[in-house]
């Protein structure tokens, strides 16, 4: 019954994770120009912030939802301006200068930060993890301490197993490129990460203006 709950948590983390949007094309990117490990400890961030929404909404801690929902248009502000930031900065680098030396533990440790606090700033992840767990009967007698604790865990490996997987599948083709396509792969991706974040203030703006 316990294996059949992990299963379920497994099964809504790769739900959550795969419409990954920019945190994804900022995980191949980094794959691609910084190496597997690079690529990794950035879905990590990605699949802890996950973690952390399902915490919120398996163990019942509104006042932390609550408190996220009432402040998600300034953490989505946080987030657009930060996908420009890390966008403009993708498309203007070296597309070579990555790939020819190791990641130090310090960018790593960035690595993972970023797409945390890049994930984090969606607290509307927490409705979703609410209607999924209704759906899938965890609710009432059955949202124990002990069957959400179960249930957050295979969240939180269902969506490292797709970042795991998306990352090394990146990483493995990454040595077949040759120059002329990272220029493009960095320009491309750079720019979506611009226009990810336009879109996501531009949204913003809108909604308050209309």
């Amino acid at each position: 019954m316990l294996v059949a709950l992990l299963l379920k948590g497994v099964l809504v983390g790769i739900i959550i994770a795969v419409p990954a949007g920019p945190v994804g094309v900022l995980c191949i990117r980094r794959t691609i120009f910084h190496g597997q490990m690079a690529g990794f400890l950035s879905g990590l961030g990605a699949a802890t912030a996950d973690a952390v929404f399902g915490i919120i909404a398996a163990f019942g801690l509104t006042v932390i939802s609550d408190l996220l929902l009432d402040y998600r248009d300034w953490l989505r502000i946080g987030g657009g301006a930060f996908l420009l930031y890390i966008g403009i900065t993708a498309f203007i680098a070296d597309p070579l200068a990555g790939t020819q030396s190791q990641r130090d533990p310090e960018d790593l440790l960035s690595d993972y930060l970023s797409t945390f606090a890049l994930t984090i700033t969606n607290p509307i992840t927490i409705l979703a993890f609410l209607a999924i767990f209704a759906g899938i009967g965890f609710t009432g007698a059955e949202a124990t301490l002990g069957r959400a604790a179960i249930l957050v865990l295979g969240v939180w490996l269902g969506s490292l197993c797709w970042w795991a997987a998306l990352s090394f599948g990146a990483g493995a083709v990454r040595l077949s490129f040759e120059r002329h396509h990272l220029v493009w792969i960095n320009r491309g991706s750079g720019g979506i990460l611009v226009v990810c974040g336009v879109t996501l203030l531009g949204s913003l703006l809108v909604q308050h203006l209309g």
